[in-house]
């Protein structure tokens, strides 16, 4: 597909949306790592970062990693001065030159401007930034101090690959990120194009077009079908969690993908996208075809995709195939709905004398990680 370089005009409104899920995906993130005492680093990537901003001057992805690493009250620049912080590392990476120039000047002028701002004696970000020009697929497969940092249990990594397209991120690419210890990920990729594309050599040199299966008849889900793809490549005994969102734009379907070792981080990403998409969770164009606001059926408390994951866990519940809390918030969390829902169906098969538990229930669904467990007894 041919380029066309968006810092070239204001961004679009879809543009917008998805460098806003970036932002509040972040948001959410970084201070998880600020605050844990174990790690010693934390390395931001902006992969294909661009020159900054758009034309009118709206903040692109490297400027937005910036200003929430520093907070709205500049609260994690206070953070990171305390003893023993872990020390944060910006590398923004754009591979055409006249970008690359445009965004060593707009990253130059958002520092100096926060500087010019700070009442504080010092900056812990003083020496955190480096832009690079690099080919990301020499970066990703031949850079030994990449590759070292990757695999360090001790460094936090949030990667962002805003790629053009669909190429650069294979099956190696992303089974080298999600093997990747404290390493989140998150993807934008051209769904609609694989799918037009897909018994092509352009897209067959990158994907196994076999494992790929549309319904033509619904268009609008070939980013959850990519999504699917990406999921299988997990090694099925590795507990991961991968999460997606869908833009449309005109007639082409677009699309993010998150990946985390840890399901904290998939509790904030699924957060974040349900505030976007209160119907399903993952897109802006009301992928289930649920009833819209205005309309007379309308339901803000009632979906299709809520009400199917609903029926699901009420189902397994019953047929013991989810025998107990943790699996049940997990299984909600890894299929892209909050953890609450499975609370209110347990809660509602105790109402109606279905289950009990045994041990001590508790309603908590969030930090999923330390919910005390009990189980489910069918009566």
């Amino acid at each position: 597909m041919a380029k066309k370089d968006i810092n070239k005009s204001e961004f679009s409104e879809e543009t917008k949306l998805k460098l806003d899920l970036f932002r509040e995906c972040y948001r959410e993130w970084f201070p998880v790592f600020v605050h844990n005492p174990y790690i010693k680093h934390i390395f931001v990537y902006d992969m294909f970062a661009g020159s900054g901003t758009d034309s009118v001057g709206n903040p692109g992805s490297p400027i937005i990693l910036f200003q929430e690493s520093r907070g709205d009250r500049k609260q994690h620049c206070k953070s990171l001065l305390k003893k023993n912080a872990p020390q944060v590392t910006f590398a923004f990476n754009e591979f055409e030159p006249t970008k690359k120039d445009e965004l060593d000047e707009n990253v130059s002028k958002e520092f100096s401007a926060c500087k010019s701002q700070c009442t504080e004696n010092e900056c812990p970000f003083e020496k955190s930034f480096y832009c690079g020009q690099n080919d990301f697929s020499n970066l990703i497969n031949g850079n030994a101090n990449f590759n070292q940092i990757l695999s360090n249990k001790n460094y936090a990594k949030f990667i962002l690959l805003d790629q053009y397209g669909f190429k650069q991120i294979n099956d190696d690419v992303f089974l080298k990120l999600v093997n990747s210890p404290n390493t989140d990920f998150i993807f934008f990729i051209a769904s609609s194009f694989i799918k037009r594309f897909k018994d092509l050599p352009a897209v067959t040199a990158y994907f196994d077009n076999k494992k790929i299966s549309y319904d033509e008849t619904k268009p609008k889900e070939c980013h959850r079908v990519i999504t699917d793809y990406f999921r299988n490549l997990i090694p099925p005994e590795k507990n991961y969690y991968l999460h997606s969102f869908t833009i449309q734009k005109g007639t082409n379907y677009y699309g993010l993908i998150f990946g985390t070792n840890h399901s904290l981080g998939m509790e904030k990403f699924v957060k974040v996208c349900w505030r976007h998409d209160k119907q399903a969770g993952e897109s802006n164009c009301n992928i289930d075809n649920d009833f819209e606001l205005g309309t007379l059926f309308y339901d803000p408390n009632n979906s299709i995709r809520r009400n199917t994951m609903e029926g699901i866990v009420e189902s397994k519940i019953l047929q013991s195939e989810i025998t107990d809390n943790i699996t049940g918030l997990n299984y909600v969390l890894k299929n892209g709905c909050e953890p609450k829902l499975f609370v209110e169906v347990v809660k509602k098969l105790l109402q109606q004398g279905k289950i009990q538990v045994d041990g001590k229930f508790n309603s908590q669904s969030t930090n999923i990680h330390k919910v005390e467990k009990y189980k489910i007894v069918i009566i």
